[in-house]
This record gives C-alpha cells, sequence and structure tokens, in this order.
C-alpha cells in the first residue's frame, strides 16, 4: 500500500494524490497538521533520502522563520527538531512506496513504481 504523507491544502498534495487516484492506486493519506510527524516517521524519512531534500528551504514556513532559527539548521539533528517542531517544513509529499521513499512529486517517476 502506497502512503502519502503532507498537508491537504498543499497543491502539490492535491496534485499527487489525484494522479494516484486517477490511475486507480489505492493509497492512504496522513496529514502533518493534523496527525503530526513522529521521530519514528522522521528518522527513516532522513536516512532514506537524507536531511537536506527533506527540508524545504523554499516554502512559506522557512521563509516565516527567523534568521537565527534558519540558521541553527546546521546538521541532521537541528534539522530534525526543526521538522518535528513545525512539519509544514517538511518538502511535501514525502510518499512511502513499500519501503523505498520519495519527496515531492514527479509523474515521470512515479509512472515508472507503479
Amino acid at each position: 500500500m502506497i502512503k502519502l504523507y503532507g498537508i491537504a491544502n498543499c497543491d502539490t498534495v492535491k496534485k499527487a494524490r489525484a494522479w494516484l487516484t486517477d490511475r486507480g492506486q489505492a493509497h492512504t493519506f496522513h496529514d502533518f497538521k493534523k496527525q503530526g510527524v513522529s521521530p519514528e516517521l522522521l528518522a527513516p524519512w532522513m536516512q532514506a533520502v537524507g536531511w537536506e531534500t527533506l527540508l524545504n528551504r523554499k516554502g512559506t514556513t522557512w521563509r516565516k522563520l527567523d534568521a537565527a532559527d534558519q540558521a541553527a539548521v546546521a546538521d541532521a539533528a537541528s534539522a530534525c527538531a526543526l521538522m518535528l517542531a513545525n512539519p509544514s517544513v517538511i518538502k511535501r509529499p514525502v510518499v512511502d512506496w513499500g519501503g523505498d521513499i520519495t519527496v515531492g512529486f514527479d509523474a515521470v517517476d512515479w509512472a515508472k513504481r507503479i
């Protein structure tokens, strides 16, 4: 079963969910805002794709952080702490394809997976 993680009102997440549905791919959705992100979820994602990929430095949440909080993110531990405190700073969607983790929506890559 495909597990998709993100925020329900995120345009990229909406597009990803619609893409899966349009192709008849059963999937579950975990909303960061409503269900949160636990260290047990975040750790394997960081191991699979790296904290640099997972941390969305282009999004609104990152831009709203003060400069000191942004500068404090220098390694995996500090990135993990920030993402746990502010799940909206995680790049979306995170997808668990049954053990293989991807971040972001890429229709070409996804088509190869299904």
